[in-house]
């Protein structure tokens, strides 16, 4: 025989469902029911069908019922249900994570999350008079550094598989697709997510490798997690594995660069040097720098873009103790 749910138990089940009910669309039992899963909340649809009717009755929810699957909001005129009500600050900040971390939070987390981005929306949206918050979203963005690239498709599935191993440190089951178009499955070990431009990369070890490697997520053709739990390797930092230069297709191997650039092209590097020991030098018409930096492929993509501005590159190969390392 089941067990009955307790008091407290069925009073969290309650809020967490009013808390992700939204007032300016609707949203079906079956959506609340996954939000409720990925925030840990495991309830079978027919439960959360029955709670959603017995709340209809007590709270301003509007149920839809003209059409199948049934759907439900807050009625136009009602305050709604929040605990705690976000106030603009939470909003506003709710909202920033939504557009600029979307990529970078696992997609389990972000539809758990769903009912609070919505709230945040119309809280910035609706609420009474205005406010500096209000208005800062028109006010500041993200801008490219190059010429701007609309991202890569993602097959469906893949991030939310990908992401969500990695999130539970789950070996993910993949069919991957390289530059080249040789196609292969692998059971990788997730380590790391980075976005790079437009693109997004997944850091992982292959099963039976004991090596890092950058997989684009948009060549994975079809990702599916498993099971099975491994134990995050204790010595992979993702912070090192890009100070190496890894997502800039290097080895690690450390440089003392000198170049010269003439001075139009050059001045920006004295505002944004390339590294904290980097020297400068003022000639007549050019700049000569020289810093330490990590040899990438990336690296040499950037010298070759300033064209016949820049001559007498030089690259010395650091040895270990002349990096601190």
């Amino acid at each position: 025989m089941a067990k009955r749910p307790g008091n407290q138990e069925t009073l969290v089940f309650a809020l967490e469902l009013l808390r992700r009910i939204p007032r300016t669309r609707k949203i079906t039992a079956k959506k609340l029911q996954e939000q409720l899963q990925e925030a840990g909340l495991k309830k079978d649809l027919r439960t959360v069908q029955r709670q959603l009717k017995l709340l209809s009755e007590r709270f301003d929810i509007e149920c839809d019922d003209e059409g199948k699957p049934y759907g439900y909001r807050w009625k136009e005129q009602s305050e709604g249900f929040c605990v705690p009500r976000l106030n603009l600050q939470d909003s506003l900040l709710l909202t920033l994570a939504e557009q600029y971390l979307r990529a970078l939070l696992p997609a389990r987390l972000m539809r758990s999350m769903e009912g609070f981005f919505s709230q945040a929306r119309y809280e910035l949206k609706y609420h009474d008079g205005q406010r500096p918050e209000q208005e800062w979203l028109s006010k500041v963005r993200i801008v490219d550094t190059t010429q701007p690239l609309l991202p890569p498709k993602i097959k469906p599935g893949v991030f939310e598989a990908a992401s969500n191993a990695l999130y539970e440190n789950k070996w993910l089951k993949l069919n991957y697709e390289n530059a080249q178009g040789w196609r292969d499955e692998y059971r990788v070990m997730p380590l790391g997510l980075a976005q790079q431009g437009p693109r997004l990369y997944l850091v992982c070890r292959f099963e039976g490798f004991d090596n890092e490697r950058s997989l684009a997520l948009h060549r994975i053709i079809s990702a599916e997690a498993s099971i099975m739990s491994f134990e995050r390797p204790p010595e992979f930092d993702l912070k090192k594995y890009d100070d190496d230069g890894r997502f800039g297709f290097g080895e690690g191997e450390r440089i003392r660069l000198t170049f010269r650039i003439n001075k139009p092209n050059g001045f920006h590097l004295l505002e944004s040097p390339l590294s904290e020991d980097q020297e400068v030098k003022e000639l007549d018409d050019e700049y000569e720098i020289t810093a330490t930096v990590v040899d990438t492929e990336q690296l040499n993509w950037w010298l070759r873009g300033f064209g016949d501005t820049l001559s007498g590159v030089q690259k010395n190969v650091l040895r270990q103790k002349d990096t601190g390392e």
